[in-house]
Formats: structure tokens, sequence, C-alpha cells
């Protein structure tokens, strides 16, 4: 007790032990982006509106995860799928997320890949039991001198502008400010409807261009080395991350660290620590 009162109370030490472990994950995190801003995409598999409303039970996710870290979190591009199932829900086909923040890339980076949730629909008349799946991309930000390194010719992109939309078809700007850009050599395509201004998404968009292509040119290099580094898990429909289990009974599972939980409101709710903790110190050096 005397020990207690002189380190100030359970407050006070539950702050330290948390300062702690943020020193300690910081020695974990010295990749070359660890430390930056991340962009963070998530793309609704198929099985339709049920596909979508979990996409953005998982940007909620985000989103309160972000919160709880201090990170900035702000919306670049959301797909909405179709109004349907109880109070009209309405989900997305794919949302584009700008996260800011000290090692905010660093953190979320291992949840790159497929998110499986089972549940009873929500969209069933008859309440039948439902897998969905959500892929999650996790890009950092990276730097002016690094986008100099990546050549894009004159012809090389197709730029295409279209109005701003909300839910229901709902326009949040009249002029059509939203940019979408496609990279014809390798058909990856870009989009931002953020800003009023359609000078400022064309340049958010091709920022979330420029990542894409160096992750790209950075996976073939590994491609390269496979035969040295061994094969590479790729953020694919059949790599599963985490499993949410809402019935017959309720469980996350990480499927790489074997964490588990039976809070599944706490974690959909923002707390991911003990995932991204476990599995940043299972394989240190991907961070």
């Amino acid at each position: 007790m005397e020990l207690l009162k002189e380190l100030g109370g359970e407050k006070e030490i539950a702050e330290y032990d948390k300062k702690l472990r943020e020193k300690e994950f910081q020695i974990f995190l010295s990749g070359k982006y660890a430390q930056g801003n991340a962009i963070l995409s998530i793309f609704a598999g198929a099985g339709g509106q049920d596909s979508q409303d979990w996409a953005t039970l998982l940007l909620r996710m985000y989103e309160r995860y972000c919160q709880r870290k201090g990170f900035k979190f702000q919306i670049l591009h959301q797909s909405f799928g179709e109004a349907g199932g109880p109070e009209g829900r309405l989900g997305i086909k794919s949302g584009v997320i700008e996260i800011k923040g000290n090692y905010a890339y660093g953190f979320l980076k291992g949840e790159n890949g497929v998110h499986r949730l089972v549940r009873i629909s929500p969209f069933s008349s008859k309440s039948l039991r439902h897998t969905s799946f959500t892929l999650v991309e996790v890009l950092p930000e990276i730097s002016k001198s690094e986008e100099s390194e990546i050549k894009i010719g004159a012809g090389d992109i197709k730029t295409e502008t279209f109005r701003s939309s909300g839910p229901g078809g709902q326009y949040v700007n009249k002029r059509e400010s939203a940019i979408r850009i496609t990279h014809l050599p390798t058909g990856i395509q870009v989009s931002c409807q953020n800003e009023r201004l359609q000078g400022q998404n064309r340049e958010r968009a091709m920022k979330i261009l420029f990542a894409k292509l160096y992750q790209l040119r950075q996976e073939q290099k590994l491609k390269e080395l496979k035969e040295i580094k061994g094969e590479r898990v790729s953020a694919s429909w059949g790599n599963q991350i985490r499993s949410y289990v809402l019935q017959p009974y309720r469980l996350v599972k990480d499927l790489r660290t074997g964490i588990e939980t039976s809070d599944v409101e706490k974690v959909l709710d923002g707390d991911l620590d003990k995932f991204i903790e476990a599995e940043i110190k299972i394989n240190p050096t991907n961070y």
C-alpha cells in the first residue's frame, strides 16, 4: 500500500504501464513507413447487402480504434450499396480512409487481409445464418521523393469526374467535383470525393495512386525473390486473418496469433490492441 501511494495510486500506475507499452512497441515498429500515416481501404466481398453491411461495421470499428489511439480519421471516398433490410440499412461496397498519426501505418499494417463475419443475417426474412467477407488493404503514405521515382506518362491515366454522392443518392456536392483516376497500364482505379474542389480531390486521388503503384512495385520485387524469401501471403480472399462470430456463439479470433475474445461488442467498438500488438510481436520483421 505504501508503494502504491508513492507511485501516486492505481490510476497513475495504469498510465505508467500504458506509456511503457507504447515505448516497447515503438521499438518493434522500426520499419521504413511504420512511423507515418496510412491509407486504409475496405472492399465488401460477394454476398450483397450482408457483405456491404459488414464493410460498414468494419469502417466504424477502425474509426473507433483511431479515436482510441488519437489518430485523425478522414473518409476520402465511399461507394454505397442499396438500401434495404431493417430500418433501411445502407452498407458500402468500398471505402477509402486517410489515417494520420504517429505510427498509424505501423499499428494498422497487420490488418491487411480478409475479415470474416458469421451471424444471423438482418437482411434474411427467415433469419438464416450468413457468412460475409470483407477485404481490408492498408498502404503507407509515401513521400514526395518516392512519388518522383514512379514514372506516370501523360497517356497512362484516364481521369473522370462525377458528383459526390451520399446515402440514398443524396448529392453532397451538386458540382462534379469528385475524381476517378484509372492507371491504364495496370488497371488500378482510385477515387476521391471528400473535398469540395476538384483540384483537391485529384491531388488526393493521385496520392493514393502513387501509394498503390509503389506497393505493386514492392510486391513485384518480393515475387522475384520468393525462392529466397519464401512465399508471401497476400491480401486475397483465401487469406482470412480474423473471424468474428456472432452466432451460434460469440467469439472474435485472430487466425494468425490465436488471440481470441468473446467480447465481440468491445472489439467492434474499436478495441483492437490485443490483436494488433500480438501480431506485431509475432512478426516484428514485418514492421
